[in-house]
């Protein structure tokens, strides 16, 4: 990539992740920092194709580095996956002499970043934003942080409740294809047991860990479930799967859904969204391309795009081990 860079767009695609406006503001006043012009492309891909563009300055991402969403909104658009769409937000960011992008987002949104780059050679440059962590080359995604704070502050309230009434709480959270959100939080959260979908416990092994706890004196119990275990097909099935096997236990269904995308994000998400956008920006600037910034031992590091894709976020082995002897 030879070509002088003078104006860099910034999007945010995909769901949502406490994060990603700290991230924006740092792509903004690093551009600034290098006078360089950004510009900020409202919801994400759909507004690429519709030309929806506004010129931000180091004064428009005031007082945003603490809240969570996105101030440029975010969609997913369908459009974005056809050459004819692809070719149409092509051309608006050149009519508009934008340079290169930064795309804050998911593996869809990568995915989407990738294409765009082999089509018509256009720099890219990714900011992992997902609470599920699940995007290989990095050890933590934007709002990964913030949703486990949250995530254990629900499951200590909820602790108090099946103390008090020596229930057995279910408790579902986010992790469709990745189960980083429960093993943590669970551990975080003292929970007895953690369903994963990395690892098939099976029912069976589920029972016997509950009739563990029970005759070892314990008389309320927290599952932390990730939304994609496949022991059961539903925690509302697995509910009625251990009230037939185990009656003696009054059980209770919490699915934590949205809640745990919003919020304020963390001082360690804040932190990590400043440092990848300003790697963002100065990658650019030095001519790299179609490269996700992650950090890695601490370290900002590059990974291309595709490797970010395709490879895989292996579950944390020692993490395991350390539920297992917790839940003793």
């Amino acid at each position: 990539m030879s070509k002088v860079i003078k104006k860099i767009g910034v999007l945010t695609s995909g769901g949502d992740s406490p994060g990603m406006n700290a991230a924006i503001r740092s792509v903004v006043r690093t551009c600034a920092y290098h006078n360089i012009e950004c510009i900020g492309i409202y919801r994400g891909y759909q507004g690429m194709i519709e030309g929806d563009f506004k010129e931000m300055g180091p004064r428009s991402v005031n007082n945003i580095v603490n809240k969570g969403g996105t101030i440029l909104k975010s969609a997913r658009s369908k459009e974005f996956m056809t050459f004819e769409g692809r070719q149409r937000a092509h051309q608006n960011l050149v009519n508009a002499n934008i340079d290169a992008l930064v795309v804050i987002g998911g593996d869809g949104s990568f995915t989407g970043a990738e294409v765009f780059n082999k089509e018509f050679g256009y720099p890219v440059m990714g900011i992992p934003g997902t609470i599920d962590n699940d995007i290989f080359g990095t050890s933590h995604t934007l709002g990964f942080d913030t949703a486990l704070n949250t995530v254990v502050e629900c499951i200590d309230k909820i602790r108090d409740t099946a103390s008090s009434h020596n229930r057995l709480f279910l408790v579902e959270v986010m992790g469709r294809d990745a189960g980083h959100i429960a093993l943590n939080a669970g551990i975080g959260a003292g929970a007895e047991e953690i369903l994963i979908p990395e690892q098939d416990l099976g029912l069976e092994r589920l029972l016997e860990s509950l009739r563990k706890s029970k005759a070892s004196g314990k008389s309320s119990s927290i599952v932390v479930i990730a939304e994609g275990d496949k022991i059961g097909k539903s925690v509302f099935e697995l509910k009625d799967y251990i009230e037939e096997n185990m009656p003696e236990y009054d059980i209770r269904v919490s699915v934590l859904g949205h809640m745990q995308r919003g919020g304020a994000p963390s001082c360690f998400d804040r932190v990590l969204a400043s440092r990848l956008g300003v790697k963002a920006v100065e990658s650019i600037l030095e001519g790299k391309s179609n490269y996700m910034v992650g950090i890695l031992n601490d370290k900002v590091a590059l990974t291309p795009i595709e490797n970010a894709i395709k490879g895989h976020s292996e579950i944390d082995q020692e993490l395991l081990r350390v539920s297992d002897i917790m839940s003793t």
